[in-house]
């Protein structure tokens, strides 16, 4: 099982970036998949997730009118779209495989800062 994230990198306060994630080694199109980040403010934090037939996400509070989740089961890839981007969201965003969130990709590193 691999889940490659990508996409992260340093953004303004009110920018846009889209995390890529992308599954390999599993029937992906099986799996519920979630993003979930960690900094050193707020530790591990649940960000948002999709069902496995991508008609159905779930946002934190915080991400709630400004992330997006989605997938493409063709591709074996899960996005994350984030808008409107604030400092509190700097962090580590990993994407999640399964219910058991029991594998995690490496991590990409999104910095919001002016």
């Amino acid at each position: 099982v691999q889940l490659q994230a990508s996409g992260g990198g340093l953004v303004q306060p009110g920018g846009s970036l889209r995390l890529s994630c992308a599954a390999s080694g599993f029937t992906f199109s099986g799996y519920w998949m979630y993003w979930i980040r960690q900094n050193s403010e707020k530790g591990v934090e649940w960000v948002s997730t999709i069902n496995p037939e991508g008609d159905n996400t779930w946002y934190s509070d915080s991400g709630k009118g400004r992330f997006t989740i989605s997938r493409d089961n063709a591709k074996n890839t899960v996005y994350l779209e984030m808008n409107a981007l604030k400092d509190e969201d700097t962090a580590l965003y990993y994407c999640v495989r399964g219910v058991y969130r029991d594998y995690w990709g490496q991590g990409t590193q999104v910095t919001v800062s002016s």
